[in-house]
């Protein structure tokens, strides 16, 4: 299965399919589901996940690149 990423504009990363979600420790973080939501915004009470706070506080964010894509 593969898996995808979404920046939606204004809100959260959408990640879909098979993935791993862990902690900065590495401790594995059960999404409870195969689709979820991750903040952008920084602001929400459910940290990693999204909340729905960037409509409120009004995040603005373009779903598009807006720097180059680093050199590895």
């Amino acid at each position: 299965m593969t898996s995808s990423i979404v920046p939606y504009p204004d809100g959260p990363l959408i990640v879909r399919g098979d993935f791993e979600l862990l902690t900065p420790d590495g401790e594995t973080i059960d999404p409870g589901r195969g689709t979820i939501a991750l903040c952008r915004c920084g602001k929400s009470a459910a940290k990693p996940f999204c909340d729905g706070t960037h409509k409120a506080i009004k995040f603005h964010a373009e779903a598009g690149r807006e720097t180059p894509v680093p050199r590895t």
